[in-house]
């Protein structure tokens, strides 16, 4: 088997080609070879039965992706994109990556003529406000960003190009992912990461929105385990409506500072600074707070059960158990 993985340098690609590569199988199929894409070279490194294909450009230009599809991977999954903020600082930038290298990618795929499986990733930011308390799966696609209508253009295209038979298609919209490994990136929720992942190093995070802002997340490890699950289903389960709003946990700031006051003690929690900032605070304001996400769970998709066993799941996987503030 041969999958293509967009996006793979970003710190999910990244996590779904170590468990590919640690696996070394999809179902009953051995994984035979990976194509790694992104802007900037992947570190994977190939093993004995698992060779790996570096593709490094940009997914804008359209030379790039027909290279992408040229070997007709049986599996891409797809998950390259330039995230909220910069997409919503940067217009053009944000539509000819989102918008116009998905196009690109799926267009790609129809021309090669075969039908791989294409496991999306989406965002719930295709949702945007006024919401009812528990937003249920059949809520309607309004988004309030740009980075949302260019994910919601991604979900339609995935969903007609299915129904014509063009690829075998499974839109995967994610909760904000928290607590990311690394540095601070340009997504307009990078705080939600920030206000655990720097405290627990010891270092100081600016709180730029109220601590009753509410949102919906999933650790990164759930988050791989949602591309898993996609790879390996039964997508006639899933019906003609091919984008399913992931699971998560529903939590305030307060909540999770209050979860990592509980993990790593008072010295932790104050290490978060508040500092309002209006721009962000804005974008928050129209984001959904918390999600049914029935259907998901019906087949089979499940997240973590707390906003504690997120942070846990943080220190497991990024500090081996025990992080720098709690010795």
């Amino acid at each position: 088997m041969h999958i293509l993985i967009t996006g793979a340098a970003g710190m999910i690609g990244r996590k779904i080609t170590e468990q590919l590569l640690k696996k070394g199988r999809v179902g009953d199929l051995e994984i035979t070879k990976l194509t790694l894409h992104d802007i900037v070279a992947s570190d994977a490194q190939p093993t004995e039965n698992t060779s790996i294909r570096p593709i490094v450009g940009d997914l804008a230009d359209r030379s790039v992706v027909d290279w992408l599809v040229s070997e007709k991977p049986d599996m891409i999954m797809h998950l390259a994109a330039i995230v909220s903020g910069e997409a919503e600082a940067d217009f053009d930038k944000g539509y000819a990556v989102n918008f116009d290298g998905t196009r690109h990618l799926f267009d790609a795929i129809r021309l090669q003529h075969y039908q791989p499986r294409v496991v999306y990733a989406s965002s719930i930011a295709v949702f945007g406000a006024p919401f009812p308390d528990v937003i249920p799966d059949d809520f309607h696609l309004t988004p309030l960003t740009s980075y949302g209508t260019q994910k919601a253009v991604g979900e339609f295209i995935l969903n007609d190009y299915t129904r014509r038979g063009f690829f075998d298609g499974i839109g995967l919209r994610l909760p904000t992912i928290c607590v990311r490994p690394g540095k601070p990136n340009k997504a307009a929720s990078s705080f939600f990461s920030n206000i655990i992942r720097e405290p627990l190093k010891g270092a100081e995070a600016l709180l730029p929105v109220p601590e009753s802002v509410r949102h919906w997340h999933a650790s990164p490890r759930a988050a791989v385990g949602f591309f898993m699950h996609a790879a390996e289903m039964d997508l006639e389960a899933v019906g003609p409506r091919r984008c399913l709003t992931m699971p998560g946990v529903a939590a305030t700031v307060g909540e999770q500072i209050e979860a990592l006051r509980a993990i790593a003690g008072d010295k932790a929690a104050s290490l978060i600074r508040h500092e309002t900032d209006p721009v962000v605070a804005g974008i928050v304001s129209g984001w959904a707070t918390e999600f049914e996400a029935k259907l998901a769970r019906d087949l089979g998709f499940s997240a973590d059960e707390s906003f504690e066993a997120i942070v846990r799941a943080h220190i497991e996987d990024e500090h081996g158990g025990k992080a720098p503030i709690m010795e």
